[in-house]
């Protein structure tokens, strides 16, 4: 898919949600504020001071100058003037960023090959409004906290379309989680998977990003779920989200294992690593069984970004079951995000989702901070050492005092 579609299409799924605070109360729980009648004009400025401190002259960001599938190879950091939010804009100062498996396809340029460097890298970020354009201050105003999904994300200051960006009642990292993981999960397991109770769901990369997600929600919907992992501290964590049977894949062999205990296959598969794994997936089907891939990481740092797999037999495994395979890219789903996003909200306000995020801190060189760490945290992902979403602190609370 190209960039430009990409970008497009994420732009789609964000404009059904509306800017502003009216959405506040759907979305957060929190009780809604009364939408301002007065536009202030002084907005025309464009910049305005958050809490007594001026924005800077200059920021940081992270920039595609090179396409590879090798992050640190592809992306260079690079200091450049705050941008100036439009008319319907606003300037988010970004406190957390998330780390996406398909950054690196989007810094090897698959999702439009004539797309050359440089262009911005980055998906999504959550942070406090610093600045607006005229129009979009009668939607938001300075001090508000929103997230995002939407290209650029990776650097200290963005600037968001009113229309795309979502108020969150405060700048948690868990709020982060739900844009794009927790979302995909939400729908394809909704949209594609048919869950019906007492049904077996076998989630791979049970302990990533969007994998605690589909645990939860599986069982949720009263099935019985089985989650892959690497190690015995990610079992025990998928253990307290409700999955019935972790298996460590390093200690256990996977293949052997769900014979075993799953003679009669698993009726949903929700598949993101690919290859080896796609291919014992399908064979692991049970009649009317349903495969969603919602991506295969483990081809994503290769040339092409694609694993292979022997898919000669696929149709005969397929008929003989009368099983399907689905995928599933969450920017052709924009009419359901808006639902999505408010109730799983609703529910991580209520203590009934866990968001688990992991920014870090128990790798060789400590916490990510700062955009620097994101290269770090892009290699600590697909190392497979974290334990949930991974989070980038792009800074810490406090506002700089240095001036225009």
């Amino acid at each position: 898919m190209s960039s430009a579609v990409f970008v497009r299409n994420s732009r789609r799924a964000f404009s059904v949600i509306g800017g502003g605070r009216r959405g506040t109360d759907a979305l957060s729980g929190v009780h809604p504020v009364a939408r301002r009648s007065i536009i202030d004009l002084s907005y025309s400025a464009h910049f305005m001071d958050f809490k007594g401190s001026s924005i800077p002259s200059s920021m940081k960001k992270l920039v595609v100058t090179k396409l590879s599938p090798n992050f640190r190879e592809a992306v260079s950091l690079q200091t450049v003037p705050v941008p100036t939010p439009g008319d319907g804009d606003l300037l988010v100062r970004n406190r957390f960023v998330g780390i996406n498996a398909s950054d690196i396809n989007y810094s090897a340029g698959r999702y439009d090959p004539s797309v050359k460097p440089p262009f911005d890298a980055g998906f999504e970020g959550i942070g406090e409004v610093v600045g607006l354009g005229l129009s979009a201050s009668s939607h938001y105003t300075i001090g508000d906290t929103v997230a995002y999904f939407g290209s650029g994300a990776f650097a200290e200051y963005t600037v968001v379309p009113t229309k795309e960006s979502v108020p969150v009642p405060s700048v948690k990292p868990e709020f982060l989680t739900l844009l794009v993981s927790g979302a995909t999960a939400y729908i394809a397991l909704k949209r594609l998977g048919d869950l019906a109770k007492g049904e077996t769901v076998l989630v791979t990369a049970a302990a990533g990003g969007t994998g605690q997600f589909a645990v939860q929600f599986a069982k949720q919907a009263g099935c019985h779920v089985v989650g892959t992992c690497s190690s015995n501290e990610k079992a025990g964590f998928l253990k307290t989200v409700g999955c019935d049977r972790p298996i460590n894949y390093t200690s256990e062999d996977l293949g052997r294992t769900l014979r075993k205990e799953y003679p009669r296959g698993i009726d949903v598969v929700y598949e993101s690593v690919g290859g080896s794994v796609f291919e014992l997936a399908v064979n692991s089907l049970a009649t009317k069984g349903r495969l969603i891939v919602i991506g295969f990481i483990s081809g994503y740092q290769s040339a092409s970004g694609i694993p292979s797999i022997k898919g000669g037999t696929l149709p005969v495994k397929l008929l003989q079951k009368s099983a399907s395979v689905r995928g599933f890219f969450l920017p052709h789903f924009p009419s359901d995000y808006r639902e999505a996003l408010g109730s799983m909200m609703q529910m991580f306000a209520k203590g009934k989702l866990v968001c688990e995020v992991d920014c870090g801190e128990l790798s060789q060189e400590g916490r990510f901070t700062g955009l620097e760490s994101v290269f770090r945290a892009v290699d600590y992902m697909y190392a497979g050492k974290n334990l949930g979403k991974v989070v980038v602190e792009v800074a810490p609370p406090s506002v700089s005092n240095s001036k225009l």
